[in-house]
This record gives structure tokens, sequence and C-alpha cells, in this order.
């Protein structure tokens, strides 16, 4: 049976590139990265042009760049060093925040007594940045904000640039998870108002178990895990090489193709939705699908019938890969907290459709046939 995956938002396959550029690190140059003699000079050397080369590609300096085990540490060691490090007494986001940042704050909320404040979101899912502002000048002390910059279930992009200005503003912490667009949209860093960002290798055809935490040269904080002298003493642990490696050259492959891959892909997710809701009736869309949006990620409302309950189920039955929300919590059932922050439908069933450049028309048009015998 031939496999479709659109499910490129929960990861993506390695580039047979990138696996080129990991692989002598995974064989002869095999040295610890803090070791003196020649093993561990090699790959040292390694970490620190990939770091040089991430930072250029994203418009940083190299000593703000900061190489972790992904997104998910990435935020936790950002929200926590906020509160810590940096002074924050009072935390803003949003209900439609990846669970790597809502558990951290409510892990902080209920530990250290940090009162939350939760942004409003209107209709399409999209923040109401002058409730922001509210929120901001409401608050004495200084504040967090964590808001992520695209939403890996319906794709609305927030403008970082307009959220940053508040913070600057109000002498506010700005966190954004970044994790679905580095390596999906070009970054100056140097030319915008955020002190931290992440990102996770294995979201744009690099290795998993990799990722970066950006930290603004303007702020100083201590390290999340402790033990080493790795990362500038930021980071405890010996450096996963090979993943470092991959992540550089992932990121560059990401960026020499940016033009051409993101119009291939939004043009494949506009034929997808226009499609589906042209063959299917009853389809709507969840987001701002054709306005401010990622150009990876499609989320479908499908009527909800007997048959649709199963979705998901006959979609896998019938090799195609999609998803009900966040990968990352699809083991639970409880349907996507992003979709319930935003749209109470209970006749609506939410499947996410994400795109990379190895996705075919072709393929988009099997699965809406197959799509068409399950509802």
């Amino acid at each position: 049976m031939q496999r479709i995956y659109l499910d490129n938002a929960a990861t993506t396959a390695l580039d047979p590139l990138v696996l080129e550029a990991m692989m002598p690190y995974l064989t002869d140059k095999f040295g610890n990265p803090s070791s003196i003699y020649s093993y561990g000079r090699e790959s040292r050397l390694a970490i620190e042009t990939a770091r040089k080369q991430v930072a250029r590609l994203l418009g940083a300096h190299p000593a703000e760049i900061f190489f972790t085990s992904g997104g998910t540490e990435s935020s936790n060691t950002a929200i926590l060093a906020a509160v810590q490090d940096l002074g924050c007494t009072h935390i803003i986001s949003s209900p439609l925040e990846h669970h790597a940042t809502l558990h951290t704050v409510e892990f902080l909320q209920k530990s250290r007594g940090i009162p939350v404040s939760w942004v409003t979101v209107d209709s399409s899912g999209h923040v109401n940045y002058e409730d922001l502002k509210r929120l901001l000048a409401g608050h004495s002390g200084k504040s967090l904000v964590s808001l992520m910059h695209a939403n890996n279930e319906i794709g609305n992009l927030t403008d970082i640039h307009r959220v940053g200005e508040l913070c600057k503003e109000y002498n506010a912490i700005f966190h954004s998870d970044t994790v679905q667009t580095v390596g999906h949209y070009p970054f100056d860093l140097r030319n915008t108002p955020v002190h931290f960002i992440t990102g996770a290798g294995h979201k744009f055809h690099g290795p998993k178990g990799v990722g970066i935490l950006y930290v603004n040269e303007n702020v100083q904080i201590q390290p999340f895990l402790h033990g080493g002298s790795q990362e500038r003493n930021m980071r405890a642990g010996t450096e996963n090489l090979y993943g470092i490696v991959g992540f550089a050259k992932a990121l560059q492959l990401a960026m020499d193709n940016y033009e051409k891959d993101s119009a291939y892909i939004h043009e494949l997710k506009k034929y997808m939705a226009e499609k589906l809701i042209s063959s299917i009736p009853g389809t709507s869309i969840n987001g701002d699908c054709f306005g401010k949006s990622l150009y990876t990620v499609l989320n479908i409302a499908f009527p909800k019938t007997e048959k649709s309950e199963m979705l998901l189920f006959n979609l896998d039955i019938n090799g195609i890969c999609a998803s009900g929300g966040s990968a990352c919590t699809s083991g639970a059932d409880l349907g996507s907290h992003v979709i319930r922050a935003f749209k109470q439908d209970p006749n609506k069933v939410a499947v996410r459709f994400s795109f990379c450049k190895h996705n075919t028309r072709e393929e988009i048009d099997l699965v809406i046939g197959k799509l068409k015998g399950m509802l």
C-alpha cells in the first residue's frame, strides 16, 4: 500500500544531504568536544562552525545561539529563566500555545504563585493585540509575554514585531515559540524585538533531538541543566555533535531553497483547501487559512457523523498520515485545546494536514478521493 505522509508539522523526513553531513560525526569523528586532543578539537570545531552558520542564517550573533535537545527544552529554559533570573512577576500567554509553553506556565503558577493572564483570541484564532496591551498596562511589575510565532495546529501567524514593540513599551520580556517557523521563514533577529526564540531540527528535514535557544545578548540567564561547562556554561551535558551538525545543514538547505519550496508548498495547501471545500459538503477551515497563516498547515473541520468519528483511524488504515492536533498530545484523546479555545462546535471534527516539499498534487487527489468514501 502506498503511504501518504501529510503530518509534517509533527516531524519531517531527514534530508539525504543532512544525513550525509552528519555521517562523519556518527563514524570517524566521534571525539568528545570537551577533550583537548585532536579528536575532541575537530568535534569542537564542528559545533562552533555550526553555531556560526545558524547565527548567520538567523541574523544573530553566535554568542546568542545555544544548542538544546529541541523546542520543549528551549521553551522551558526561557520561561523559567524569565521568572528566576530576569525578575518577571507576571506571565501573559495565550490558550493556543503548545503544551511546552502552557505546562511550564502552569507549573510556575502552581509552584511559585506567579499570576498568569491569558490574552483573548478572536473567532479565527488570532491574538487580540489590544487585549495584550491592556494586560501589559495593567501590571505594575515586570511581565513575561510568551506567544508563539505560528500555531502548530491551525497555522495562524502572530506578528512578533508588533508584540515585541509592545513588550519594549512596557519593559516586558518576550519569548516566542518559533518551532514552526525557524527553517520555514527567514529571520533577522538583530532587527526583531524578542528576547528568546526556539527551534527544532526535525521540523525542517533535520534530525530529531536537537534544537536551539536564542538568548538576546541584552539578557543574562542561568543554566536550566547543571553539571558541566558545555554551551558556554549554559547547558550541561555532552553535546549532540551529529545532531548539531545536522541542524545547521538542514537550516542552510531550508533557507537556500526557501522561495522555491515555500511557494510550492503554499500552492499545495491552497489546492487541497479549495478541493476539500468544493467536494465535501459541510467542510470548513479552522484558522485564518488564506490570511496570516503558516504555508505548511491546513486544519479542516469535517461534519461530525458516525463515520467521521473514526476518521483518523480510517485514514491510517488507508495509509494516510494526518493528525487531530499536536502529535505531542495524540496519545490522549481529549480533542484539540487549540480548537476548543476559539471555536466551540461539537458538530465538527478537526483534522490537520501539513505539507512539505516532497508532497504532490497527486497525493492530495488520492487523499480527497479516500475522504469522500469515509464521510
